[in-house]
């Protein structure tokens, strides 16, 4: 599926979205037809379909904004494989296979019956998805986490957004450990305030999202390291685009279960937040071949802000239910914040050349 666009227009990066969104909202409204048969229920499924697109944009946006950022030291090849294989793996692995797993382990059953207990009792199929959120917050919360506190804590980094918070942050980074020993502390201390029976599920999961981490930051040096042995052309590689996929994984857990607020049927569900994720996958682009991380110094500190929030909310969503609006407007709301100071900073920047051309 090739996402060159059109003529260089920003539109052009989202045609393969409109494609999609088109389809999309078609299949939903012909799905609502058939399980309702009026016309009030097709607009209302054809109306949660357009729900969750833009629940999936309005979560994912910081995903689009670090996968552009690792996606532009990788190599043209896997660019392209990522956003080709990647985008089925998003759709279609975490949108459609990920809850039927989640319903095959927790209700021991076959995939099969899975898919048939989604299409013939979806309230059900929902209960057991509801049931399982907390140790899904738990992995998926810990895995964002740690990537977010990885970039803070790196004493390479010299620009800073929030000076007075990241540059004491960068400071620490030199102690081995730092992140790991903070991720944990907050697992005991958000374990206490759970039942016994909730915290040993929270604490487990979350420990196997802390390794989860690791092991593909271990496995992504080991397969980068082995390429850039091999020769020049095989660099750029496997590593980063398995790290991308746990990513986007991560990312996905809490939006496949807030959608379950809105509607309880599978099917939707894919439907929507696939057209969001295509959405997030033409921004990623665009962010890349653009260079727009780089036109704007500060958006870059403001997605990882917004994946620390988020994995401080999924931690919090395991006592108290938030909802998903203020979790997507929260990621959507810092991100903006740092857009706006990257283009006050450019501005001044660009007054100073003045200044100095003409003092000159």
């Amino acid at each position: 599926m090739s996402q060159t666009p059109a003529q260089g227009t920003t539109l052009g990066y989202f045609r393969w979205a409109f494609i999609v969104t088109v389809l999309g909202l078609v299949l939903g409204g012909l799905l609502g037809w058939q399980s309702t048969g009026t016309i009030g229920g097709m607009l209302t499924v054809f109306f949660v379909c357009a729900v969750l697109a833009v629940l999936e944009i309005s979560l994912s946006f910081d995903n689009a904004i670090v996968n552009a950022n690792k996606l532009k030291d990788m190599t043209p090849v896997w660019q392209q494989r990522f956003l080709t294989w990647g985008i089925l793996i998003a759709v279609f692995g975490m949108r459609i296979v990920f809850p039927l797993l989640i319903v095959v382990i927790a209700a021991g059953i076959g995939p099969i019956d899975a898919v048939i207990l989604a299409a013939a009792r979806p309230e059900e199929y929902a209960r057991i998805m509801h049931e399982a959120h907390l140790p899904i917050a738990a992995f998926g919360g810990t895995f964002l986490m740690m990537v977010g506190l990885t970039f803070f804590f790196n004493h390479e980094k010299d620009v800073h957004w929030i000076a007075f918070i990241e540059s004491r942050v960068a400071r620490f980074a030199s102690i081995k450990g730092v992140e790991i020993a903070f991720v944990l502390l907050l697992i005991m201390v958000f374990s206490q305030f759970l039942p016994e029976a909730d915290a040993s599920t929270f604490v487990h999961a979350a420990v196997y999202g802390l390794l989860t981490f690791l092991l593909v930051e271990v496995l992504g040096g080991v397969l980068d390291a082995s390429q850039k042995a091999m020769s020049e052309a095989a660099k750029g590689g496997l590593g980063a685009f398995i790290y991308l996929e746990v990513l986007d994984a991560s990312f996905s857990f809490d939006g496949v279960i807030g959608a379950f607020a809105l509607t309880q049927n599978l099917f939707i569900i894919a439907i929507g937040l696939g057209i969001g994720a295509m959405y997030v996958r033409s921004m990623t682009i665009m962010l890349v071949e653009k260079g727009t991380l780089a036109q704007y110094r500060y958006l870059e500190h403001g997605a990882f802000y917004a994946i620390l929030i988020l994995s401080v909310i999924m931690y919090v969503q395991t006592l108290v239910h938030i909802p998903e609006v203020i979790t997507g407007l929260g990621g959507a709301g810092l991100i903006g914040l740092s857009l706006w100071s990257s283009i006050r900073y450019n501005r001044q920047e660009r007054r100073h050349a003045q200044e100095l051309h003409q003092a000159v």
